[in-house]
Order: structure tokens, then sequence, then C-alpha cells
């Protein structure tokens, strides 16, 4: 009885023996590998932006994280030079307006620590981006919409004023002769301007602003003050922005799941790629592909950048210290003639 307990007593010894000495060969082997995988190089700081008038919002903001201000403060000066002019007709002052005559602004701003801020629906402030920035910054809401927006705005300082130019009066009287409601979207250069920043200390942050789709119903909101539709990020991973038709970008919550991509291990070009191919298999066959086009913008955590649309015309701004301020036209599944 005493030797096969010892018998047992030395199989089962030398079992765990044997066992741990290849766990412990896996391991090192595992290590070896972790150790083998190159270190990819953080480029920081980035900006980009959607669509020309980036170009202007990257400068800006540029410019002030190079004078170091905070990136939410950059993100904001940026974003308000396109809000501010009347010839970009799809953002702010002089933006296209609803079918009955009324620009109506949407904007968020979101930080590192998934700090959000936003306004939907709002009239009458040229500047909805800060107004988001201060819903962050000021309020326990993450939105604010109509009426309740337009009486945070003006409890905060803000100035209220007409933001139909006679250009845009001049546009909207001669849609009303026929009134018929066809968004043309992303074929003129024209869009949200969605920002995504990747700071010197390696956080991201970002924004959305626009006055939405041109002659719109009244009290419409699309997908750019939606956190997980027209922006998302998380500060481990990446961040993602969405330009186009709301609608579509809304039913795939589009941002948010650009970045959930990001976190399996996608690419940024990837990971947009992929949920704009989504995006047409959900839509090949609804009564908005016609004039349906969509894109998105991404950045992740090492500063790499892309963007990807549906239907051909979109571009982006980046900004970076490496090649400055510059244009990149966006890869796209399809032409609009098709």
């Amino acid at each position: 009885m005493s030797n096969r307990r010892d018998f047992i007593k030395k199989t089962t010894l030398g079992t765990f023996a044997v066992s741990s000495l290849f766990g412990l060969q896996g391991v090192a082997q595992n290590t070896e590998e972790v150790k083998k995988e190159p270190v990819k190089k953080v480029k920081k700081p980035v900006v980009i932006s959607t669509w020309n008038h980036g170009l202007p919002a990257n400068a800006e903001t540029w410019k002030q994280l190079k004078a170091g201000k905070p990136a939410l403060d950059a993100i904001e000066a940026g974003m308000k030079i396109p809000e501010a002019d009347p010839n970009v007709r799809s953002v702010g002052y002089g933006g296209y307006p609803d079918r009955e005559g009324k620009v109506t602004l949407d904007a968020c701003i979101m930080d590192h620590n998934s700090n959000c801020g936003s306004v939907s629906f709002l009239q009458g402030i040229m500047h909805p981006i800060s107004v988001a920035k201060r819903v962050l910054e000021n309020t326990p809401h993450v939105m604010l919409s109509g009426q309740g927006a337009l009486q945070f705005a003006l409890s905060e300082g803000f100035k209220e004023e007409n933001l139909l130019t006679p250009e845009s009066e001049k546009d909207w009287k001669k849609w009303l002769e026929e009134s018929k409601y066809k968004p043309v979207i992303n074929i003129e250069n024209h869009d949200t301007i969605s920002m995504l920043m990747i700071d010197e200390d390696g956080n991201l942050s970002g924004g959305c602003t626009t006055s939405g789709a041109a002659w719109k119903m009244h009290g419409r909101v699309g997908d750019s003050p939606i956190i997980g539709a027209g922006l998302f990020l998380d500060n481990e991973v990446g961040a993602a922005a969405a330009t186009g038709l709301g609608e579509a970008v809304i039913r795939t919550a589009g941002s948010a799941m650009v970045v959930e991509l990001m976190r399996q291990g996608k690419s940024p070009f990837e990971a947009c790629k992929e949920i704009t191919e989504r995006i047409y298999n959900k839509h090949k066959n609804h009564k908005d592909m016609e004039y349906l086009q969509v894109g998105f913008i991404a950045l992740n955590k090492n500063g790499e950048h892309a963007g990807y649309s549906l239907r051909s015309g979109f571009n982006y701004a980046i900004c970076d210290d490496e090649k400055g301020n510059r244009m990149e036209d966006a890869k796209f599944k399809m032409s609009w003639d098709k």
C-alpha cells in the first residue's frame, strides 16, 4: 500500500513539475512575443476636421494649443470660425434655415474624461459650440434643447441675434416655390464641421457644430449633438465623428461603433470603412438611399487618422507638426452617379 502511495505521489509531483515547466515556457514565449511587438510612436498634437472649412478651424485650434490653451478652449476657438462665417452655409450664422425660415443649430463637445456638453434645436445664438461647452462646465446635464437651451445661453451672457442672412433667406424663398424636401448632402463641400484632437499630453477631445439639413422640418435634430452618433471618444482607444445625413448615423450609433472597432484593434481607416459599409447595408433599400451620404473621421491614441465616406466628395483637414495644415480626400465606397 505504501509503495502504491509513493508511486502516485511521485507521479503527481512529476506531472506537476512537467506542467509547470511547460507553463513557464509558455509564459516566457508569450512575454518574448509581447516584447517583439513594435512600439508605435505617438504623433501629437494632431487636429483633424471635416471639410474645407476645417482648414481655418484647424488653424485657430492649432494656434490656441501652441499658446498653451486647454484642449476644449482650443476646439471652441477653432469651431467658432466657421460658425461666424456667413459663407459657410451649413454651420451657424448664414446656415440654411428649416422649411419655416428658421436657422436652428446643434452642437456638442466632449473631453478626455468623457465629460460632455450638447445643445440641440438652438435658435438665435451664433456660437452653439460655446453654449455646449457651458453645458458641460456649468450644469449637471449633457444636453439642453430648444427654448431651454436658449434660456440657458442667455443666462450665461450670450447675445440673441438674427442668424438668417439675406443670402440664405433668398435661397429659402426660392425653395418655397416648390417646397420639395430632398436634402443634397456633401456634394458642394459643405456640411457639419466635426473636429477631433489628440493634445500634447496624449489626451483626446472633440466637438461638432452644424445648422443641420437645409429645409428640414421645424424641430428636427440631427446626429451632431448626440454623443455616440455624431461624436464619440474613449481616451483609452480613440475618437470618431460623423458628417452627412444625420438620420442614418443615428440609426447605427455611428461614431460610437467606429470607436468600438478601434478598441477591437481596427485601424482608424478600417473602422470608418466598416461602419460606412454597415450603414450602406442597412440603407441600400431605404427611401433615403437616393441622396444618402455619410462620412466618418477617426483618430486613435497613436495619432493615426483616417476618413471614409459612402459616396465621393468627402475630404477633411489635418494639422500636425510634421506637415502643417492641409486637406486630404477620403476614400469612398461609391460615386454619386451610382
